[in-house]
């Protein structure tokens, strides 16, 4: 069976939004966009290259997806990322998009719990979801995450979407690598506690 791991920037307060660009999403009024920049390093530069290594395709709801298509597509193929990102099947969940344009891309629009399980079950490497903040909700609650590498930086902003919200399901995680960034930072592999 293919595992479904989330790769996320956090800060310490939880906060995941719009680490990327200043205009990535500015919805609620977040005004503190591109906040990671300033803490990526060749450390965790080789933890992404080789993870690339390990996955065949991603899985995004329509917000990340449209910013991501918006960006890569147009990128020079000898990007390592950007080949890996133009390449891979991407599975895209959402309710409101008719098409998907982007090569190799396939509208998830029924019952997304369903058909994810479905993807997981066939056959291939693994399936990583980046960002997809509302998606995460329907993965976490449906227990169809694998594996989250989240990578912790030294940072509180204080307001911001939160990857795990309040009222969501009480999961316990097991770390089973930690790795420190030249920066501050921690990589931290977490996977689903075994149940007893």
């Amino acid at each position: 069976m293919r595992k479904i791991s989330v790769v996320n920037y956090l800060t310490l307060d939880g906060v995941m939004q719009s680490p990327a660009g200043k205009d990535e999403d500015p919805s609620g009024g977040f005004e503190d966009g591109g906040w990671v920049q300033p803490y990526l390093d060749e450390v965790w530069g080789r933890v992404a290259g080789e993870g690339m290594g390990e996955t065949d395709a991603l899985l995004f709801g329509r917000r990340t997806y449209q910013k991501m298509e918006a960006h890569w597509p147009n990128q020079p193929e000898d990007d390592p990322i950007a080949s890996m990102m133009n390449r891979s099947t991407k599975y895209v969940v959402s309710k409101t998009l008719d098409e998907v344009t982007w090569q190799n891309s396939v509208l998830i629009k029924g019952d997304a719990a369903a058909e994810i399980t479905a993807i997981k079950e066939g056959p291939g490497k693994g399936i990583t979801v980046l960002g997809s903040g509302e998606l995460l909700k329907t993965l976490i609650a449906e227990s169809l995450i694998d594996e989250y590498k989240l990578v912790l930086y030294p940072l509180v902003l204080g307001n911001g979407k939160r990857m795990f919200k309040d009222g969501g399901p009480k999961t316990k995680l097991e770390l089973v690598d930690s790795m420190p960034t030249s920066t501050g930072g921690m990589i931290l592999t977490y996977r689903p506690a075994k149940q007893e």
